[in-house]
């Protein structure tokens, strides 16, 4: 069975058509910086990497475009071959503990959490009513990246604000990537050579989040009620002291819409650096002597360093700490910042294997291994939704 997976992101829109129950992926794409001049189309196909420039201004023409792809590459002759889709869905609320098949209750919870995920629940809805309207015939199915946070438990997912919020407006923490983090607790564990371990694993991109697992389920996570919280991210402030957003609306006479924008869009490493969020560019303002830069990366490394410390002492003492995401794969160097704040944990890895950005970073005699595993979001959605169907 051909599963084509859509995983629709705020700027970018990635996709795969998989063989279950093979786990072969045919095609990969990815429709990076839409909207945006630069934006252009990525195709994988046979291990062959194809580039094109496009010019595609939304998330409905980046779905056009990835379907168009398949019959381009005579991959399929027509959409009727396409049976079934799965899509990443950031947001499910309290609504969705697993895969669902998607009809107009689902799109309504979706859009109705949209609120809570504003720069990606409308796109994964918008790739859902597209296929929609292109695939009228075809199964489509939702994967949540708040489900696999669902086994959280209660003293870890509530807040000290007022019990009635939680009741009336569902306040709590969600959590999210939990797609890409449950992915990296199974390949951890066949790395580890057992399922049921505890493990600390950090998806570490422009959005970067870290999960504490036990025995295959999250018992902790850094994001919350929404993906702002937890880290420091690209362009997002990560935790802060709540009385900071207050403090400004009274002293600089913002509005609500202004601190969202700027908790969101002009905060993080962008918002330190005052230059870009972009890791490699840090890394190179900070090796030429720029302060702003060097702080950034220094602040991010701090943070990583501080969440895998308190979840290795929730667990019980971390078997392993696995690193992926575009930051958490590539970034040596952060990495290396981060073991150095975790001294006390007596991790040993090997410099050369880290700076290679090896599968298996740790020497042998470390008690906790390290390991840096590329993520596969798509993979992780087409046997979910083979297993549901």
């Amino acid at each position: 069975m051909k599963i084509l997976v859509i995983n629709a992101g705020s700027s970018s829109l990635r996709y795969g058509l998989i063989d279950m129950p093979k786990k072969q992926t045919i095609l990969r794409g990815h429709v990076d910086a839409i909207g945006l001049k630069r934006c252009k189309l990525v195709l994988e196909i046979d291990g062959e990497i194809k580039e094109q420039k496009k010019i595609v201004n939304d998330h409905v023409e980046a779905v056009v475009l990835a379907l168009d792809s398949l019959k381009k590459n005579k991959l399929i002759k027509t959409f009727n071959e396409i049976k079934v889709v799965g899509h990443r869905v950031v947001h499910g609320g309290e609504f969705y503990k697993a895969p669902v098949k998607i009809d107009s209750t689902v799109i309504k919870n979706i859009k109705r959490l949209s609120e809570l995920a504003p720069l990606h629940n409308p796109p994964n809805l918008a790739g859902i009513l597209t296929c929609k309207k292109i695939l009228p015939h075809t199964e489509q199915f939702a994967v949540f990246d708040t489900a696999f946070h669902q086994t959280i438990p209660r003293e870890a997912f509530m807040y000290g604000i007022p019990y009635e919020f939680y009741v009336k407006y569902h306040i709590r923490k969600y959590g999210f990537h939990g797609i890409s983090h449950k992915y990296l607790s199974y390949q951890a564990g066949k790395l580890l050579g057992k399922r049921n371990a505890k493990m600390i694993t950090c998806h570490l991109g422009n959005g970067s989040s870290i999960t504490a697992i036990k025995d295959g389920k999250s018992v902790d996570t850094t994001m919350g009620f929404t993906p702002m919280d937890g880290l420091m991210m690209g362009t997002r402030s990560g935790d802060l002291d709540p009385d900071i957003p207050l403090y400004l609306i009274k002293k600089k006479h913002y509005t609500a819409t202004d601190i969202e924008t700027i908790l969101n869009r002009k905060s993080g490493l962008l918002g330190i650096s005052k230059e870009t969020s972009d890791i490699r560019e840090l890394k190179e303002l900070s090796d030429k002597g720029d302060d702003k830069a060097g702080l950034a990366l220094d602040m991010l490394a701090y943070k990583i360093a501080l969440y895998i410390g308190s979840y290795h002492a929730i667990l019980g003492g971390a078997e392993c700490i696995v690193f992926s995401g575009g930051i958490g794969e590539n970034a040596w160097f952060v990495r290396e910042k981060v073991f150095n704040h975790l001294k006390g944990l007596d991790l040993k890895y090997d410099k050369t294997k880290n700076k290679n950005n090896e599968i298996i970073i740790s020497t042998d005699d470390s008690k906790i291994k390290l390991y840096v595993i590329p993520t596969d979001e798509e993979l992780e959605i087409a046997k979910e939704v083979y297993t549901l169907i």
